[in-house]
């Protein structure tokens, strides 16, 4: 008799992590990839909504009105900014993406009343003439940096980290850094360009404010001014920018996605939304700030109940970056081209890969035109086609946030609150402090 082969794999050494030391080995380096945490994290799905019932009554969805009006900046700022919805494009560089996607992220932003956000690199003309409200990024690489842009935006976000490489600065290797690239960002062209980790303005909290009183002198003290913090050690870090004259602070959990970056960043630092969110939430508490000073939450934002469930544990408004990039295109089979749909499988499969398990940004090889600044690839994404799908996707998120806060009884989706949520998991209820589904107890925080 044959002896029966018996395959056990070791829960330490499996097939992932033996590949990865077989790589390390054989090459001497990290990985470096885009997009954001392959790991399973507590994220919003761990949570869900109490609707109402006989004890709380919901609202007609075809009858009674549901408001979504966001304001931001109105702490210092003499013109805050005032959004039809909550839901806002975080920042993705020109670099990063082709100048059509910039132009499109604008088109859609704009007919949907919300804000885009330039990103590393400076501003680019194509977005500034499509988006009527612009976030100008300073980051501490400072490239492209223009004082003169900067007066023409609607706001200034003043980044201090990002969720998938707190602590990192960002990289655009030198197959994305071509002649307008590096003519913005003052580089040679086709040199890998690594960003600083931390800003050379200042070395601790008193200098940030100093810098923040700065950019309102330029900018006559019109302009909001957010400060992006990773998340990591997210309650100090929001007292912080509070303390600095922050009017917005952005709060980045680890899920948000990266244009590249080292692997080891991306899964292994930083903490999940769902914890950060609370923290901000409670630093603000804690100071007499909530709703003084708005929060705005990014990093794995992909529907309409996590908008919903950001805003109830205390957001103002979120910001979305992969799920902008999905409605491109991005990891589709084809993309649009003069009304017709071409098959890209194959450009995916020469980078080893398939549609759906994409996250190739770095490469500058992007099969559908979104993350490229390939003359050729950058033709894939017509800026018209992906402005419509961006508006249809933000429609979508929009419809699904009202639903869900008249569901819940709300006129407003900003009167969504902690009390209308339970979680599924202990670790969602002891991250967010709210009980677990059919119980009173928080872990950590009530007795059983």
């Amino acid at each position: 008799m044959s002896k029966k082969l018996v395959l056990e794999e070791s829960a330490g050494f499996n097939q992932k992590v033996i590949e990865y030391v077989h790589r390390a080995s054989a090459t001497g380096l990290y990985e470096i990839r885009g997009m954001g945490a392959k790991r399973q994290l507590p994220s919003f799905d761990d949570l869900v909504f109490l609707a109402g019932s006989a004890s709380r009554y919901p609202l007609e969805g075809y009858r009674e009105k549901c408001t979504t009006t966001t304001v931001l900046g109105t702490r210092f700022a003499k013109k805050p900014i005032e959004l039809a919805i909550p839901i806002t494009v975080a920042g993705m560089s020109f670099g990063a993406l082709s100048g059509r996607v910039k132009e499109a992220l604008g088109r859609a932003a704009t007919e949907m009343g919300t804000s885009t956000t330039t990103g590393d690199g400076g501003m680019t003309p194509e977005e500034r003439q499509s988006s009527k409200t612009l976030v100008y990024q300073c980051l501490p690489s400072r490239y492209g940096f223009n004082p003169d842009d900067l007066r023409k935006a609607d706001a200034i976000e003043l980044v201090i980290g990002q969720g998938a490489k707190p602590g990192g600065g960002g990289m655009l290797l030198g197959q994305k850094v071509t002649k307008r690239v590096a003519g913005m960002r003052t580089l040679p062209v086709g040199v890998d360009q690594r960003s600083a980790c931390r800003h050379p303005d200042w070395t601790g909290p008193d200098d940030l404010a100093i810098k923040v009183a700065e950019l309102r002198e330029i900018t006559d003290w019109e302009k909001p001014i957010y400060i992006k913090v990773g998340a990591t050690r997210t309650f100090n870090d929001v007292k912080l920018a509070v303390h600095a004259g922050a009017d917005v602070i952005v709060v980045d959990g680890m899920q948000g996605g990266t244009a590249a970056t080292q692997t080891v960043f991306i899964e292994h630092i930083g903490i999940p939304t769902l914890a950060a969110l609370r923290q901000a939430v409670d630093a603000l508490e804690d100071m007499n700030m909530r709703g003084k000073v708005q929060l705005i939450v990014s990093g794995g934002i992909r529907t309409g109940a996590d908008v919903a469930k950001a805003l109830a544990m205390g957001a103002d408004a979120v910001a979305i970056g992969q799920g902008v990039l999905l409605s491109l295109g991005c990891n589709s089979s084809s993309y649009v081209q003069n009304g017709q749909h071409i098959d890209a499988t194959a450009d995916y499969n020469a980078l080893g890969t398939a549609p759906g398990f994409c996250h190739h940004c770095q490469t500058g090889k992007c099969p559908v035109g979104v993350t490229t600044q390939d003359e050729i690839l950058e033709q894939r994404l017509e800026p018209l086609v992906g402005a419509k799908r961006l508006k249809n996707y933000l429609k979508t998120l929009n419809m699904e946030l009202t639903t869900v806060a008249r569901a819940c009884g709300k006129s407003n989706v900003h009167h969504l609150e902690k009390e209308d949520l339970v979680a599924l998991t202990l670790e969602a209820a002891a991250m967010a402090k709210i009980p677990l589904a059919g119980t009173n107890w928080i872990p950590g925080v009530s007795p059983f």
